[in-house]
């Protein structure tokens, strides 16, 4: 799955160039996807450890590591968090959805409520919806002046730089699916009594403006997508090609942080031997 890599958002990005239907790098069927799937489980677990015992041996230059998820609704967010972090301790990821700000958020500025869930040293944090909604919804909706959302942009960077210098690894992925494969998901939720209450009226609304959503998504990707902090615009409508897609990029940035088990600040032999006597 290394051509989850070739996502990546660069500055002539297009959305209309990313095919929601299809799976680069991958020929589907449902045994290799199973295979596939679990095949990393044990070295992400593995990374995870080593990733919280450098924190716990205060290592330098110990890091995290955040996930930032975006979509249209019925992209398959949760989908992906539920599937792709099975395999971790979960006491070690914390996840957080941001919806509408409450009144207390909106009188202090759009990043105020999202700084205290940036990732711990040594944790793993996924934003379900984040930052983003800001330059987005806001836009599209016209909630903010242009030349606040404007000067948004320059803050999300801003911020995203200050992350990283703290070690913090950053991936930003949004799940692009199509508006026919949307329409089909929302249906599903209102012919079928047990998926109800996934269903939101307000859904349809923000279906009307696709169009005025797919270029806020555009603008936010292009301007936002950094080395520090890079945009991969994954096809979603296939959602275990992006769920495969998600945790390979995770996988990806785990092992660029080379981590190694932290050395014992003790003498080994002596405590041994005290342990055998004990």
């Amino acid at each position: 799955m290394e051509e989850a890599l070739c996502h990546r958002v660069g500055p002539d990005f297009r959305i209309a160039d990313v095919d929601p239907t299809s799976t680069p790098g991958f020929e589907w069927n449902k045994e290799d996807w199973e295979h596939e799937f679990h095949e990393h489980d044990e070295e992400l677990q593995e990374l995870q450890a080593k990733l919280y015992a450098n924190s716990r041996a205060e290592t330098p230059g110990t890091g995290g590591l955040l996930l930032v998820l975006q979509g249209m609704d019925t992209s398959g967010k949760g989908g992906v968090v539920r599937n792709v972090f099975e395999a971790f301790d979960p006491q070690l990821v914390e996840i957080t959805s941001f919806g509408p700000p409450t009144r207390e958020e909106r009188s202090h500025d759009f990043l105020w409520r999202v700084r205290p869930h940036e990732p711990a040293i040594g944790r793993i944090a996924v934003f379900d919806r984040s930052h983003y909604e800001d330059v987005l919804i806001q836009r599209v909706r016209k909630m903010a002046p242009a030349d606040e959302i404007e000067r948004r942009y320059e803050h999300i960077v801003d911020f995203e730089r200050d992350m990283a210098s703290r070690n913090i690894r950053i991936i930003k992925v949004m799940l692009h699916i199509s508006k026919d494969f949307q329409k089909a998901n929302l249906l599903e939720r209102l012919e079928d009594p047990e998926k109800h209450w996934k269903y939101n009226p307000g859904d349809l609304d923000e279906r009307e403006l696709w169009d005025g959503y797919m270029e806020a998504y555009e603008i936010a990707l292009r301007r936002t997508s950094t080395d520090f902090a890079p945009w991969y615009c994954l096809p979603g409508d296939r959602k275990k090609y992006a769920r495969m897609a998600v945790k390979y990029l995770v996988l990806d940035a785990l092992r660029a942080m080379n981590l190694e088990w932290p050395k014992a600040d003790f003498d080994v032999e002596a405590e041994l031997e005290r342990a055998r006597n004990a």
